[in-house]
């Protein structure tokens, strides 16, 4: 066994990925993965230390895990340069205490060292020493996943000099504790603790995003291809977005966006281009078909990537924590300046126009402003019984065709029923013709898995205008598809706000151990997802 992963919802056989992962990432990678978290934790230990929170030394807690992220680096070299600044800083931090964490296990780089020998020392620091306690390593795994998602949003924010230096706070603490001896219940606050942070770290990007690029309007977005050669930009940053949309200006070239970068098209800000062209393709997971058939350069904002083929390898970009070996990388921007994007603009002026894929329009926007801007409609709705039921079908998107599971949802609920969605798991049914109920589409398409928060957000509003002590009180069903670890931050959160009795799938994560699940079973109703037909009657019905 060269390396253990249970993070993502496809690991091998539901319990882990020992030789490679399903998501393609090597040996080699896993074990830069678990030894940059190593050192994080270790930097965690001597930062907790000081009295005084260190911005900086969060910012870079939060890349870190950021990179670490299923699909976001598979570049050793990248992570190697991560690696050699996290000794640099864990090195500077140690100097400034001049005491020693309690954390054993020599942080040397590999270098000298043999393969055997890097693989065992990975082996050491990876999610398996935690701790020989099943159960206590399922609630730090919790702890480190959530951790992840969290640092996702707060690096996301950060690109827009938009900061919560209590998220940093947190993110010391929850890493330092993970190499300490805690009990059950101290690691179980802990997870509820990082379930709050959750909500604090979404609500600090919403305003960001929204205060930086206006709040998402209803909007019908073109699915169908324009005749100029275009780029394709995927992930999630959307000031990498707002920046090749201006320097793309003019040219000649139209900007499509993929996946969870859909969004883009309901900001204000973005609107006024005429280059912006639309949405092309669907979720990460088809990027091996839809890359190639683009025709044009492609821009990886953030994770999300899956190995990249020969089709397209050469018309491949990646920035920020993304990497792929390679693949050009364009450099992070520096103080007062931006990123670059000449090279994939001239790319594209030598490109086709994209291959069309599918004509018409998808309509998203609703975000938590948009929403409650039709709260009096919403209710007036709920009251007179035209909509029985809201289902959140929020989260991710994957390979296994378990996930059709999701579709069969959408397509069998009642007429009577309205989607609440966000992230890419939308794509299972967001192109479905599904309709209306007076004029308020049953699709509310929120956003990328980010404005989970937006959701919460209206959930909470409708209890406070019905009147409502206890958000499961109101007629709201929550079924989650989950993938990575920023469902995993979105499921903490939930959790957090009191949401009870969510489905979640279409497997439970493999590293949760039994009792685990107990307690979540019985604290908090937490069911996997199981027929379409069985559970949209459980939904109708309330449970």
């Amino acid at each position: 066994m060269g390396m253990y992963c249970n993070e993502c919802q496809e690991t091998v056989k539901n319990v882990a990925c020992t030789a490679t992962g399903t998501c393609g990432k090597k040996e080699s990678t896993s074990n830069l993965h678990d030894l940059l978290i190593f050192l994080l934790q270790g930097i965690s230990l001597y930062a907790e230390q000081n009295p005084e929170p260190d911005r900086k030394t969060g910012e870079f807690l939060c890349q870190g895990l950021f990179a670490t992220i299923t699909n976001a680096n598979f570049d050793d070299e990248k992570l190697e340069k991560l690696i050699v600044k996290a000794m640099a800083i864990r090195g500077e931090l140690k100097a400034n205490t001049g005491s020693s964490p309690a954390i054993t296990a020599d942080c040397a780089l590999w270098s000298g060292k043999t393969k055997e020998e890097f693989t065992a020392k990975a082996l050491t620091t990876g999610i398996l020493s935690y701790s020989d306690n099943e159960d206590l390593r399922s609630l730090k795994s919790l702890v480190l996943y959530g951790l992840k998602g969290i640092a996702a949003y707060a690096d996301h924010a950060a690109v827009l000099r938009y900061y919560d230096d209590a998220v940093y706070a947190f993110v010391v603490k929850a890493l330092a504790s993970i190499p300490k001896v805690l009990s059950a219940d101290e690691l179980t606050a802990l997870v509820l603790k990082t379930g709050e942070i959750a909500v604090n770290a979404m609500a600090l990007l919403d305003k960001a995003n929204t205060e930086t690029f206006g709040k998402p309007e209803i909007t019908k977005v073109n699915i169908g291809v324009r005749s100029n050669p275009g780029i394709l930009i995927s992930g999630h940053d959307l000031k990498d977005m707002e920046e090749l949309l201006k320097q793309s200006e003019g040219t000649g070239v139209d900007i499509y966006t993929h996946s969870e970068m859909l969004p883009a098209n309901y900001y204000p800000s973005f609107k006024k281009y005429k280059h912006l062209a639309g949405n092309y393709g669907g979720s990460w997971w088809h990027q091996g078909k839809e890359f190639a058939s683009f025709n044009g350069p492609i821009v990886m904002t953030t994770n999300c990537i899956v190995p990249v083929k020969d089709s397209y390898k050469d018309r491949m970009f990646t920035t920020g924590m993304t990497g792929f070996p390679g693949v050009k990388h364009i450099p992070d921007r520096k103080e007062g300046s931006v990123k670059d994007f000449s090279a994939v603009i001239a790319l594209a002026k030598t490109c086709k126009a994209p291959q069309e894929l599918e004509k018409g329009e998808i309509t998203g926007g609703f975000a938590h402003d948009q929403i409650l801007a039709l709260a009096d409609k919403v209710v007036a709705a709920v009251k007179s019984g035209a909509i029985k039921r809201f289902v959140v079908m929020g989260g991710c998107d994957g390979r296994q065709v378990s996930r059709n599971y999701f579709t069969d949802v959408a397509e069998t609920l009642p007429k009577d029923t309205v989607i609440l969605t966000a992230g890419c798991a939308k794509y299972r049914y967001n192109k479905l013709n599904l309709g209306d109920i007076g004029g308020i589409p049953r699709v509310l398409d929120a956003g990328q898995c980010n404005d989970s928060y937006s959701l919460a957000v209206v959930a909470l509003k409708l209890k406070e205008v019905f009147g409502l002590k206890d958000i499961n009180d109101l007629p709201i069903s929550f079924d989650i598809a989950w993938y990575e670890q920023k469902a995993v931050a979105v499921l903490l959160a939930l959790l957090f706000l009191g949401v009870k009795g969510i489905r979640l799938g279409p497997t439970l994560p493999a590293f949760l151990s039994p009792n685990v699940v107990k307690v979540l079973v019985e604290k908090f109703a937490i069911k996997a997802t199981g027929q379409a037909k069985t559970d949209v009657e459980a939904m109708m019905a309330g449970n």
